[in-house]
């Protein structure tokens, strides 16, 4: 019995561990996971409240044979967006060339997920919790979509 516990002890040490060593790797960062899904994108997104006060954003430039381009933003905290084409100017998340309605995930009861079909594209977000209080982490997986829909 004390083994048991020990292990769990140790198992949950481990588990933390890792995920503050995360956190520490970079405010706002992706982590891509082994491909055995045939995502296009698939991994841990984490936002994190940056020196300025403000919540980190990742954008994915996509480049895929038989889709047209187009950027992913992750972020700031728990914002997507999906834009047709690549650009270096930074686009507004409300604007109406956002393909995600809504780009804001709802949380209730520290739990959130979303999923849009468009634009060729099924992106799905899951919220994953936080490794630190100023952190929201997401589990993200985006795959050719199989409907041609504009969203649900």
């Amino acid at each position: 019995m004390r083994v048991r516990h020990a292990k769990r002890h140790l198992v949950a040490g481990l588990t933390v561990a890792v995920c503050l060593g995360t956190a520490a790797l970079g405010d706002a960062q992706f982590r891509s996971f082994s491909d055995r899904s045939h995502a296009l994108l698939e991994g841990n997104w984490q936002s994190c409240r940056e020196s300025d006060g403000e919540y980190g954003e990742r954008v994915y430039d996509g480049k895929w044979p038989g889709l047209e381009p187009f950027e992913l933003h992750m972020g700031p905290y728990h914002e997507f967006a999906l834009f047709r084409g690549v650009q270096d100017d930074h686009r507004g998340h409300a604007s109406a060339d956002n393909l995600l309605n809504p780009f804001s995930v709802e949380i209730r009861g520290n739990a959130a997920r979303q999923s849009w079909d468009v634009g060729g594209l099924h992106l799905e977000v899951t919220l994953a919790g936080g490794s630190r209080e100023d952190c929201e982490s997401w589990y993200v997986t985006l795959t050719r979509s199989p409907t041609t829909s504009s969203s649900h």
